[in-house]
């Protein structure tokens, strides 16, 4: 296939996301994934299984036809032996199974989303420019999850949750043609926002949705996508039981998952962190492995 005929289907894939009608198809997706009826569930899975070559030896349970539905089974736990954590007690740790997407310095409160494209901080949190004023000048990585990726999402290092958005917005697929073509991608996408303090500063995770993502959920509140019965934010100082204040994670720690696959963001303070120079955008990598390490004292930044 040329070049020219990869560019015209790449372009009328991304057409056609804009005119799908990608709530009702994500909506009509969660319902589907939770069906319990052995032969339709056993089906999905078994397709799945075929079509991504899963390897079920890595999980907490390896049966698959043990799982009550395609979704218990997509967001299964893995054994506690299949991903160690860096040994290195201070190492930052990839909080997925995914691939690099893209990392480095965030640049003017600008994050790369792909080349010749980038988009905000203060966009990407929902357009609040005292929370994006933290990042501004400091360190970024874009970690995308495939299908076939393990979708439970872990801490990179400890911390204090400070406050949690739910962001509306579309759902766009986060895979690389969609990334090149879609001006803002992961600024437009529904997301779910979480600010930790941690030893290196403030560390902010941001779960982006993408069609068919049937859900975005948090240890502390639950699902929080697709909304259900009003905004699920939260601040710190705000009441009891929306985990702010009271929630504590360690490094490596179950944060999240996300029913059906998408983008973790992360995004450190100035001067902070020091990302693995290793891993380059294209990059796999996988949970527990390491992403980077505090930066020297020197090297900090006042934000």
């Amino acid at each position: 296939m040329t070049e020219s005929v990869r560019g015209v289907g790449a372009r009328l894939f991304v057409a056609l996301q804009h005119v799908l009608p990608q709530h009702l198809l994500s909506a009509i997706m969660y319902r589907l994934a939770r069906v319990r009826w052995r032969p339709l569930k056993d089906l999905l899975i078994a397709t799945f299984l075929r079509i991504y070559k899963i390897d079920m030896t890595e999980a907490a349970e390896p049966n698959a036809k043990a799982y009550v539905h395609f979704n218990a089974f997509f967001t299964r736990a893995l054994g506690p032996e299949a991903r160690p954590l860096d040994p290195d007690l201070r190492a930052l740790v990839s909080p997925v199974d995914g691939t690099i997407s893209q990392s480095g310095r965030i640049s003017a409160g600008c994050l790369i989303q792909a080349k010749g494209r980038d988009y905000t901080v203060e966009d990407l949190l929902g357009g609040d420019t005292e929370r994006a004023r933290a990042f501004s000048g400091g360190t970024f990585a874009t970690i995308y999850l495939a299908p076939s990726d393990y979708h439970r999402i872990h801490m990179p290092l400890g911390g204090d949750l400070t406050w949690m958005h739910h962001i509306p917005g579309r759902l766009f697929s986060v895979n690389n043609i969609t990334a090149d073509l879609v001006p803002r991608l992961f600024a437009r996408n529904e997301r779910v926002a979480c600010r930790f303090e941690t030893d290196v500063g403030a560390m902010a995770m941001v779960l982006v949705g993408a069609i068919f993502v049937g859900g975005i959920e948090t240890v502390w509140a639950g699902e929080v996508t697709p909304a259900r019965g009003g905004d699920r934010s939260s601040n710190a100082g705000a009441g009891p039981g929306d985990g702010v204040g009271s929630v504590r994670l360690e490094r490596g720690a179950e944060m999240g998952r996300f029913n059906l696959g998408s983008t973790v963001i992360l995004l450190f303070e100035p001067g902070r962190v020091r990302l693995d120079e290793t891993l380059a955008p294209g990059s796999k990598i996988q949970l527990g492995q390491r992403l980077g390490r505090p930066a020297a004292a020197s090297e900090h930044v006042e934000s």
